[in-house]
């Protein structure tokens, strides 16, 4: 993808989707779970490219907070898997290495970085690995529903026009 405006275009509609589906949460414990969040993510890496898919998630976390459909918690949550899922992803081209950056960015270091967000902005006392499970269970669910759509789409017009075969096997 060389082209700028189909980047920030592909950008866009992710922002989108992430904002309009927010709606669809798991609650566990003091977290709300969000797997389209990690399912975004995980596409928007393979879509595009580290940097956007940062910046996907950090619009969707801004949107969402803006207008009160998100904690403060989504930004670490969101970005660090995104970004751990853009390097991993963009050294190797391999799929299965951006499922898991994203899992370990988001359910490991996101949810760790999330604690001083909550205890010391928020008020909140929790323990330091309060948010892992729930982050970790999130993003494993958002993860697979991209790979699973990945997937069926690797081989479509969609995944020539994108040049999947190029992205994921790094031709």
């Amino acid at each position: 993808m060389k082209s700028n405006v189909k980047k920030l275009t592909v950008a866009a509609l992710f922002v989108a989707i992430g904002v309009v589906f927010s709606f669809v949460n798991i609650p566990i414990g003091l977290a709300k779970c969000y797997p389209i969040q990690h399912m975004v993510n995980v596409l928007s890496v393979v879509f595009l490219v580290p940097v956007y898919s940062v910046l996907v998630a950090f619009c969707i976390s801004l949107i969402r907070n803006i207008s009160g459909t998100g904690s403060l918690m989504a930004f670490p949550g969101s970005m660090v898997g995104a970004f751990f899922a853009g390097i991993l992803f963009y050294k190797t081209r391999k799929l299965s290495l951006a499922f898991l950056g994203e899992v370990i960015g988001t359910g490991v270091i996101g949810a760790l970085i999330a604690y001083p967000v909550a205890k010391f902005i928020l008020g909140k006392e929790m323990a330091i690995f309060g948010f892992v499970i729930p982050f970790s269970i999130s993003t494993i669910g958002g993860s697979i529903i991209a790979m699973i759509i990945i997937l069926s789409i690797k081989n479509t017009v969609l995944g020539e026009y994108f040049n999947f075969e190029r992205n994921i096997n790094g031709n």
